[in-house]
């Protein structure tokens, strides 16, 4: 079971059709939030929302063992109904907004999977919620999705961490991004 490659993109990920032979199982739902404290507004941080498949640089080793690689996206996430194809190593998916809310609220469901990791797991969409707390922003990153790994004892713990390390990943790129717009400081003379 090698990964063929086709158009310089694998066609299948090798890890995840090994784990659904192993531990397959009757559906189940699941829901993984982060919540992050952004030392800038509401604005601003909205300025800088990116989908996983976005951030620059590579993911973290778990993401990179159990998900396929994302290569770029396709599309614009700026308004309802508008529909963004994230291109990965080994095939895409379509998110599709389904609320746009600036700069409280952006959820989107995921309308398309072709991952090669549908026998593990369907990712089933997303949301950004932003609030204004004093003088910063809380953030809440949560992603939903379908497990078909059994027994769940075992796997959930394992899916909230995937799906931690890929919020931590996104938030990282747009902590980056926020710096990198963030206005210079220049020192006064007193």
């Amino acid at each position: 079971m090698g990964n063929r490659v086709e158009g310089g993109l694998r066609t299948e990920h090798p890890l995840p059709g090994l784990l659904s032979r192993l531990f397959a199982g009757s559906e189940r739902p699941g829901e993984v939030s982060t919540r992050v404290r952004l030392d800038v507004t509401p604005e601003d941080a909205w300025r800088e929302i990116i989908f996983y498949e976005e951030v620059p640089g590579r993911p973290p080793l778990p993401l990179r063992w159990l998900m396929p690689a994302p290569v770029r996206t396709e599309g614009a996430k700026s308004a309802v109904g508008a529909e963004v194809r994230c291109i990965y190593d080994c095939g895409y998916l379509v998110k599709s907004i389904t609320v746009f809310d600036p700069p409280c609220l952006i959820r989107f469901d995921v309308s398309e999977q072709h991952l090669g990791i549908e026998d593990c797991a369907i990712a089933e969409g997303g949301s950004y919620e932003l609030y204004h707390s004093g003088d910063a922003t809380e953030l809440v990153l949560t992603t939903r999705y379908r497990s078909f790994l059994h027994p769940r004892w075992l796997w959930r713990p394992l899916e909230r961490l995937v799906a931690h390390q890929l919020h931590s990943h996104v938030l990282r790129g747009m902590s980056a991004a926020m710096e990198q717009h963030a206005p210079a400081i220049c020192p006064r003379n007193v």
